[in-house]
């Protein structure tokens, strides 16, 4: 009955939807004015691309200078919110940060009203390494990352929330090997990992290394995992690497305490309370509070007891010794905090009376203007006073005129002094200014022109590297290593390189030309 184009229906069939045909002509309509505006909409986009396209490497520049300002901008947001600062930039290799707080840890504990304990823990040519033991959920990681965290910003330009006082440098590369990082797709145990991660190590390290190891050496047997453990640690000594690790393990506190330029370190732990304390002591060795620990987690006492048994008496005793050290150096640092709370009050009311002083003597210039200025006036009223008395006296206009201009004639010349002083202290701020502004646009031009000719060498290095293809036999390395091999075996965009003692498989993307193979 109703004409029109069948659409669809419903699931029984009971409903048909149509369309009627007094509405066909008006759906074609509507959509060929659809099509049209859609033509229009692509039309006026081409005509506005053709016109700003002369300016397209000018728009990349504002995009790249934009992006360049928002990380800034963003920066400088992040340091607010952490209250950080600019340390101390050093040349020599040294780190010394005081009151480092964990960025993360300390935004978290901010916004729950909760505090934060800061560290400060120094690395130096004659303390390059630190071994921190303790108790666990003492600090230790926290404290490994805090040093690791805080280095990597301020070597990606941010600031960071140590004291004004800190002291850092930059290394060429930071290590880490914090968790276990198991992996059943690649077969990885615990300790293989640990171990893959060593042999990264102990091949990249360096005297310009920081590397960051928690929980060192374990994974395996205590007895032979710690002398690995051991081992490694005395070749990172050797090569001179700056790093920071935490431990369980006697023997390598036992190094630490017995080898020059590696020292011990532990966070303290209150015995009575079974509260860590989460500071830091560098110097002593840290008791692992393991029966302490497990009280306070509610393993029964009686087993606790019989596990004492288990263990030699002289370990308990050795292990209760550096406790009460512990216990002792805890109250002593109880003292130090409260001296130190005096000693920056003391500070402050000496700031705040300096300030009081600065203001009473700035107070004190003014009115010393103040009295000069108005000791000239009297001077001048005295001088005019005297002048009007001998013409009361003698009636002589011509003597009077006569004074009046002298005395005029004589403050002129000062005035004029006190001008040609002004114009000359101006004069000279202005070419110290200009002089300023000329120095920076000269730092600036040789930047830009360093900047394009590292871009032209960067291109020509990319050039060369296209150029280049590999052949087997040839002598190649790998990019930032000065090891050299040769190629066994070129399959599917990858090498096989025989390094003598080894072989190792690569991209040849990866791979830089040595010597080519001799026909």
């Amino acid at each position: 009955k109703v004409k029109g184009s069948i659409l669809g229906s419903s699931k029984t069939g009971s409903i048909v939807y149509i369309q009627p045909e007094a509405t066909l002509q008006h759906a074609r309509e509507l959509n060929n004015l659809q099509y049209e505006e859609k033509q229009e909409v692509k039309r006026i986009l081409k005509e506005l691309t053709e016109y700003i396209r002369p300016a397209r490497p000018l728009l990349i520049q504002y995009q790249e200078l934009l992006s360049e300002i928002d990380v800034i901008a963003a920066k400088v947001t992040y340091a607010k919110k952490l209250n950080a600062v600019l340390p101390k930039i050093t040349k020599s290799r040294e780190l010394e940060l005081k009151e480092a707080y964990h960025p993360l840890l300390y935004l978290t504990n901010k916004n729950s009203n909760k505090t934060t304990h800061p560290q400060d823990i120094s690395l130096m040519p004659d303390n390059r390494i630190i071994v921190i033991s303790g108790p666990n959920a003492g600090g230790k990681s926290i404290t490994l990352k805090t040093v690791g965290l805080l280095q990597v910003m301020l070597q990606s330009g941010m600031l960071v929330p140590v004291h004004e006082y800190s002291r850092m440098c930059f290394f060429t590369k930071v290590l880490t090997d914090i968790g276990d990082n198991q992996s059943i797709e690649n077969h990885l145990s615990t300790y293989s990992y640990r171990l893959k991660n060593m042999k990264h190590f102990l091949r990249k390290c360096d005297d310009k290394t920081l590397f960051l190891i928690d929980e060192f050496g374990t994974g395996s047997d205590p007895e032979l995992g710690g002398a690995l453990a051991e081992t490694f640690l005395e070749v990172f000594y050797e090569k001179n690497s700056y790093g920071i690790i935490t431990t369980h393990y006697a023997n390598l506190k036992k190094m630490a305490q017995e080898t020059e330029a590696i020292s011990n370190a532990n966070m303290l732990f209150d015995s009575k309370t079974l509260e860590p304390v989460y500071k830091l002591h560098l110097g002593e060795a840290g008791s692992s509070f393991t029966f302490e620990v497990a009280q306070k987690n509610g393993i029964p006492y009686s087993l606790i007891n019989r596990s004492k048994k288990k263990v030699e008496r002289g370990k308990i005793r050795f292990d209760k010794s550096i406790a009460k050290l512990q216990q002792e150096r805890s109250k002593l640092s109880k003292t130090t905090s409260s001296l130190k709370e005096k000693e920056e009050k003391a500070a402050e009311e000496q700031r705040r009376l300096d300030e009081i002083n600065a203001k009473v003597q700035q107070k004190l210039e003014g009115f010393q203007e103040l009295y000069d200025s108005n000791q000239r006036m009297i001077y001048l009223g005295q001088k005019i006073d005297d002048l009007s008395e001998k013409f009361f006296n003698n009636n002589n206009k011509k003597a009077l005129i006569g004074e009046f201009l002298k005395l005029v004639a004589i403050e002129n010349s000062k005035r004029k002094k006190e001008s040609k002083k002004k114009k000359e202290a101006k004069k000279k701020q202005e070419q110290k200014i200009k002089q300023e502004a000329e120095k920076k646009i000269q730092v600036i031009r040789v930047k830009k022109q360093e900047e394009k000719k590292k871009q032209v060498e960067e291109e020509k290095k990319a050039e060369e590297k296209k150029i280049v293809s590999f052949k087997v036999n040839d002598r190649v390395r790998l990019e930032d290593s000065r090891s050299v091999g040769t190629i066994d075996k070129i399959e599917k965009g990858k090498a096989i390189i025989n390094y003598g003692m080894f072989t190792t498989e690569a991209d040849l993307s990866k791979l830089e030309l040595v010597q080519r193979a001799k026909k």
